[in-house]
């Protein structure tokens, strides 16, 4: 059985790399320790927020018709978008504005964390 969330769990640890490896090597001489800290704190959400996807797409496979796990992958993906996308556009940009998308990505982790939650207690109950 095919899985989107294992697709976009490997496409987005794949960028997650080539993101740190840029970072580490293009970047480090052309920011502040600041700056790369922020590009840091992206990449690092990224990379475990691509590992939760992989988990989700686990749990895909052992319940196909959940939307709790369904929304959770959607939102674990869209936080990755716009909370790590966000910083790196705002240190490679240095366009401070995009500061302000940051919190929405990061309340998208939060809710499809919420909805793991909830899948799992409704499977433990």
């Amino acid at each position: 059985m095919r899985s989107v969330f294992l697709f976009v769990g490997s496409f987005s640890a794949f960028t997650g790399v080539a993101f740190g490896a840029f970072g580490a090597h293009a970047l480090k001489n052309s920011f502040s320790p600041e700056m790369l800290d922020i590009y840091k704190t992206g990449v690092s959400y990224q990379m475990w927020h691509a590992l939760g996807l992989f988990g989700l797409a686990f749990l895909q496979q052992q319940a196909p018709l959940s939307r709790l796990i369904h929304w959770a992958g959607w939102l674990m993906f869209g936080g990755i978008i716009l909370f790590s996308g966000s910083l790196y556009l705002l240190t490679i940009l240095n366009a401070k504005w995009l500061g302000m998308i940051t919190p929405f990505g990061g309340l998208a982790f939060l809710a499809a964390w919420v909805l793991v939650m909830l899948f799992a207690a409704q499977k433990s109950s």
